[in-house]
């Protein structure tokens, strides 16, 4: 019995979840896009944060990273049962072929991947697009039981950078974060390496007055 899960959210750098094998690699045919609410992890109802779910588009590709795990019905069981109270904000369970670089051939099929209905009607956690702005402050401002939503997005700068698949839509979003913040001049499109959250510093000169920023709370598991 094995079963493989894709991840290229937080679960890229936190999988929380016992795993027996882990390969990098992209889906075809989705992006990654800010367009759903977190109300219970890094935001919560009153404040919802933005997190990344996956959109259709032909000819994209979505770099993340693979997730087997085998060794019984009972394992399998435990690590779907964690994942789905972790991603209880996607409403949908996907099967999708797996590609590692290089190859033309799916490397594997039927992996699951959690994604979103695109319908702010029938999907109360869906938000949909947004100037890229308005999702910067939204994110700049919001946190929730597992930590502020600007830290979700900078980790995920990074993870992207740690595994060789920099996401330019995740660095123009993670720059305009830090435009909000007072961090100083944006990174340029080009520079892609990103420190952890604690290396960014607000710089003392650009007061933020209207913002309430909040600390990171010590790390727990769960994480969307």
């Amino acid at each position: 019995m094995v079963f493989w899960v894709f991840g290229y959210g937080s679960l890229v750098w936190n999988p929380g979840f016992e795993f027996d094998e882990k390969i990098v690699g992209y889906i075809k045919d989705y992006r990654r896009v800010f367009d759903l609410a977190c109300i219970d992890h890094r935001g919560t109802p009153e404040s919802p944060a933005r997190t990344c779910t996956l959109e259709e588009k032909e000819g994209a590709i979505c770099w993340g990273a693979v997730y087997c795990v085998r060794g019984g019905p009972e394992k399998e069981k435990l690590a779907m049962q964690y994942l789905e109270r972790r991603e209880c904000e996607y409403d949908q369970k996907t099967l999708v072929n797996f590609y590692k670089e290089g190859e033309t051939e799916p490397t594997l099929t039927g992996v699951i991947v959690f994604t979103s209905t695109p319908d702010k009607v029938n999907n109360k956690y869906y938000l949909g697009p947004a100037p890229l702005e308005d999702m910067a402050r939204q994110i700049a401002t919001s946190f929730g039981p597992c930590g502020n939503n600007r830290d979700y997005l900078f980790l995920l700068e990074k993870a992207m950078h740690d595994i060789g698949h920099e996401d330019d839509y995740v660095i123009e979003l993670a720059n305009d974060v830090r435009k909000v913040l007072g961090m100083g001049k944006a990174l340029p499109k080009d520079k892609k390496l990103v420190g952890a959250p604690s290396q960014l510093q607000h710089s003392p000169h650009v007061p933020i007055p209207t913002l309430q920023l909040h600390p990171l709370p010590e790390p727990i598991a769960l994480d969307s």
